[in-house]
């Protein structure tokens, strides 16, 4: 099951938790941070931690007693239908029990996991027991088209009825365990028609159709689901049975196009001109005018017959719109949409904060379990250990950045789900600025067409400031000394400006090997503005093994120990220093402190 968080509350049930994980795309060990245990993700407190992950809607496998699931869960049970699985495992292997969420894959998940560790599986839903199938539990793709009837059906078979088997689409391997007997009054059809409003018939639409589409550039979304839900319609079939929606790779981020797959829930896949050639042979209705402009002889059609493959026939002939066209294709057995053409590919840019594991953010973890490739410098894919289990990994050395961009970018164009990593924050002083400046440079069509978000982290200036307490309580600015890419006249410019605005000044890459006196100037430069007693912060390594940070004025910084892993806060003339052991920084923000706060 993906994106399942497999709990362990000690050391002892990591192995087997790896195990498991290793089996489940996407799943990652969740562990306690007090117990030192190398979990892909830490918590602090089990029991809330549990019930945040129920919440979410996230499948849990616990290593742990069955009751600690049960108390961490049970104040947010509601609707059994929404339920996600909770699985118990125990933690020397011998049971596994599905507790809730046999209506979202818990059995099916319990049975898996009792496969894969030589376990039993304590499955104790009466259908799923008696029947060895569960009727409101189909294959993934499958669609229950009448799902109040789930209930009925389960009842009378448990009860003795009998029960025939109609199979108009697809396959049904699945429900071989019943023992179906032809002409018994109850029903279950497996179909791609619609069902009549009064059918009484347990229906099932297995995901057996391909919707091939194709649009203008700009068609309004309405327009293209508009022509679907008539094509569907005319035709006597069901949306349920629609497995993807499909079309050419020229329409990867066609919004309609994808409007539609997300409407229909399937997922959007896309072939090439090339492919779609392939096709020509079999369209129904092949045009010059179609070959001219994107080099294939038909997109709606072909792109459905490409994706049903040689066994599969076109249902339903092109059908347009003003600005669409759609077509619709059959396939003989049920469809592994996601094994079907490519899809659109994802770049997220990542910020993993720091380096410590508990400062990278939810939705930093999320997208690291979610991609199928990892880019980045070797030193932070280093950082994040556990979490790249599974992945493919793409190292790359201090210095080509713009390679590893390039790289992040052509694995994203093949499809691909890709992390591209930055330390701290991805768009300060990271790679996200690169990505973009690539895309817009180099306009390549393949770069143009990705989904690419920005996932952020917490920056350097960030941990730094939390450490110290709080010197970025008032305005700030960050600064780089590097001249690599900017020439040293901007960078003191820009000095200058922060030092006559009296801000608190975050310097990054203050020092190399190579750039022994920028910094000094930059100290020249600043002191020039504020007192030689203004407090001064050096931060090292922050969230990772040999942090240090350091407290003293602007006078002594130039003859600091500072290098490349080291930032450096200057204060501003309002910047406090609070002794204590450690001191502590602010800059305070001039509330009025003899009455009423003012506005934050």
């Amino acid at each position: 099951m993906s994106g399942a968080a497999i709990v362990v509350l000690g050391p002892g049930a990591l192995p087997l938790a790896r195990r498991i994980a290793a089996a489940l795309p996407g799943a990652r060990v969740h562990g306690p941070a007090a117990r030192g245990i190398e979990a892909d993700t830490q918590f602090t407190e089990a029991v809330p931690h549990i019930a945040r992950l129920f919440a979410a809607g996230t499948p849990i496998v616990g290593l742990c007693a069955a009751g600690i699931l049960i108390r961490a869960v049970a104040p947010l049970l509601a609707d059994k239908t929404a339920e996600p699985p909770v699985v118990a495992v125990a933690e020397d292997g011998s049971s596994v029990v599905p507790l809730l969420g046999g209506h979202r894959g818990a059995n099916t998940l319990a049975r898996s996991i009792a496969s894969l560790i030589g376990a039993h599986a304590a499955v104790t839903t009466a259908s799923d027991a008696v029947l060895g199938v569960a009727l409101d539990e189909p294959p993934p793709g499958w669609r229950i088209a009448s799902p109040a009837r789930v209930k009925f059906l389960s009842a009378a078979l448990l009860a003795g009825e009998k029960a025939s088997l109609e199979l108009e689409a697809g396959t049904a391997d699945w429900l071989s365990r019943i023992a179906f007997s032809p002409g018994a009054l109850r029903t279950i059809r497996v179909t791609d028609r619609a069902p009549a409003p009064d059918e009484p018939a347990l229906v099932y639409h297995p995901p057996v159709l391909a919707l091939g589409v194709g649009c203008v550039r700009g068609c309004a979304a309405a327009e293209l689901e508009t022509l679907v839900t008539q094509t569907l319609a005319a035709a006597g079939l069901a949306a349920g049975a629609v497995a993807l929606v499909a079309s050419i790779d020229l329409k990867t981020n066609e919004p309609a196009i994808l409007s539609l797959a997300h409407r229909l829930d399937v997922p959007a896949r896309f072939f090439s001109a090339a492919a779609l050639r392939e096709e020509t042979m079999r369209l129904a209705h092949p045009s010059d005018a179609v070959f001219r402009a994107v080099g294939c002889h038909g997109v709606a059609e072909g792109a459905a017959l490409a994706a049903v493959g040689a066994d599969g026939a076109l249902v339903v002939e092109k059908k347009r719109s003003a600005n669409a066209t759609c077509a619709v294709a059959r396939a003989p057995r049920p469809l592994d949409a996601q094994a079907i053409g490519r899809a659109r590919g994802r770049l997220k840019i990542i910020g993993i904060g720091p380096g410590a594991q508990e400062w990278r953010t939810s939705e930093a973890e999320a997208a690291l379990a979610e991609a199928s490739d990892v880019v980045g410098l070797k030193l932070y894919l280093d950082l994040l250990g556990p979490a790249l289990v599974g992945k493919d990994i793409h190292d790359s050395a201090l210095g080509a950045e713009a390679a590893r961009a390039r790289l992040a970018l052509d694995l994203a164009a093949q499809g691909k789900n890709v992390a591209l990593v930055s330390s701290g924050d991805a768009g300060i002083y990271g790679l996200a600025a690169l990505v973009f400046e690539l895309i817009d440079r180099e306009a390549r069509a393949d770069w143009s067409r990705l989904d690419v978000a920005v996932v952020p982290g917490v920056s350097a200036l960030q941990a730094a400031a939390a450490r110290l307490g709080a010197p970025l309580g008032h305005d700030f600015c960050a600064i780089s000394l590097s001249d690599l890419l900017t020439p040293w006249p901007v960078i003191e410019r820009r000095l200058q400006a922060a030092a006559g605005g009296d801000f608190v000044v975050a310097l990054y890459n203050p020092r190399s090997s190579r750039r022994r006196e920028q910094l000094a100037r930059a100290v020249e430069i600043l002191s020039a503005a504020r007192g030689a007693d203004t407090p001064v912060a050096i931060a090292r390594n922050l969230g990772r093994a040999g942090e240090s940070v350091s407290v003293m004025t602007l006078a002594c910084l130039d003859d600091a120990a500072i290098d490349m892993l080291t930032l450096v806060i200057v204060g501003s003339s309002a910047t406090r220093i609070l002794p204590g052991d450690p001191p502590r920084l602010y800059t305070p923000r001039g509330y009025p402190l003899g009455g009423t706060l003012g506005g934050a």
